[in-house]
């Protein structure tokens, strides 16, 4: 019987073909940057993989210009390592350079995840922004907003909410459909919310015309197709058109996609080295044989095994090691035990490091949000 398939910004089910997405989505594999992005280690593994018009952000980058990477949160239960894909990037962007936009979806969980909006804020500040700021990230450089009120300054608020009526009037029910598929209206107002954050640090009364970049899973490409297609009908003010670049996800423990609202398959960032434990051993899908024997002789699937690819998207950022561990995994010289065993080390390590700094980030969240 052939498994239920489901693939848009709300939803995720079955099988993830990237090259077969690349192609339908009209985005281009990311090849050669800068050397600087070689120090990122999304970059250098190519777990950052596919873009558009990233050009324009490089050279922003290269001439010292100003340019911003736009990101937004929905706020739906625990801050997990697989959020970390996003907050990574826009901490390297931010050391090149960016002025970081980050934009809490509160309207949108509102109308997509029934989720009050006094919730959405609440999760959003105890999980995501403070393991944002423990993770590294200055909030000093960067521009954090509810969609629900966008700011107390009110030409900056109107700006924003303007924005999105007239983005409404360039966009018709049909193009929606030709994007989204059968969408409800809740959805609609949300897409198109999604993207006046996206575009509008682009007006006077924020930054001005300058690049932006978007960092996104690929199931969120529609976001950017409906932004870009949009933004270059409207004559004024002439947005300079969206950059954005795509990422693998990073895959739960038992395979597939993380959620949210399943404890057990992720770790996050507030697990005590016991639990992570745990759930490796008992939920982290193995690429490893049947039997020891088997194992020894032909050896396990680093490809395939969560365990690995924890270390490969997150934890091990000496390449050599990495690739150490890969080819005695997959010659069998190395067992599932030995590789759960690298990788709970790795993450108890990094866990309580972050999570020292994530009380003594609670400081910044006071000046933040009082």
């Amino acid at each position: 019987m052939k498994k239920e398939s489901m693939f848009n910004p709300w939803e995720i089910k079955g099988e993830i073909d990237y090259s077969k997405l690349v192609k339908e989505f009209g985005i281009s594999p990311l090849e050669v940057l800068p050397p600087i992005f070689n120090k990122n280690l999304l970059f250098r593994r190519k777990i950052v993989f596919a873009h558009r018009d990233i050009q324009r952000i490089l050279l922003a980058i290269k001439d010292k210009k100003p340019f911003v990477m736009m990101t937004g949160l929905m706020p739906s239960g625990k801050f997990h390592i697989g959020h970390m894909l996003v907050a990574q990037q826009m901490i390297f962007y931010q050391s090149l350079g960016a002025k970081i936009y980050i934009s809490v979806a509160d309207v949108e969980s509102y109308n997509t995840r029934s989720m009050s909006i006094d919730e959405a804020r609440k999760v959003a500040k105890d999980e995501y922004i403070l393991n944002y700021i423990a993770l590294g990230l200055d909030p000093k450089k960067a521009d954090i907003y509810f969609q629900s009120s966008r700011s107390k300054e009110a030409d900056k608020s109107n700006a924003y909410y303007r924005l999105q009526n007239l983005l409404a009037k360039h966009l018709t029910f049909a193009e929606f459909k030709a994007i989204y598929g059968e969408i409800t209206p809740g959805k609609m107002v949300s897409a198109l919310l999604q993207a006046s954050d996206m575009l509008h640090p682009q007006l006077r009364e924020f930054e001005g015309p300058l690049p932006i970049v978007v960092p996104v899973g690929i199931d969120q490409d529609p976001h950017l197709r409906l932004a870009r297609d949009i933004s270059q009908r409207i004559k004024s003010p002439n947005f300079i058109q969206l950059s954005s670049t795509y990422h693998l996800f990073a895959p739960g423990l038992s395979g597939g996609k993380m959620s949210s609202s399943d404890p057990n398959s992720y770790i996050a960032l507030t697990d005590s080295s016991e639990n992570v434990e745990r759930k490796i051993k008992k939920y982290a899908f193995s690429g490893g044989r049947d039997t020891l024997e088997e194992h020894r002789k032909k050896g396990g699937n680093p490809d395939i095994d969560v365990s690995f690819q924890y270390l490969k998207f997150f934890f091990e950022q000496d390449d050599k090691k990495l690739e150490k561990v890969y080819n005695d995994y997959k010659s069998g010289k190395m067992l599932t035990s030995e590789l759960k065993k690298i990788t709970i080390d790795k993450i108890s390590s990094f866990l309580k490091d972050h999570q020292k700094k994530r009380e003594q980030a609670r400081k910044n969240m006071d000046s933040l949000f009082g």
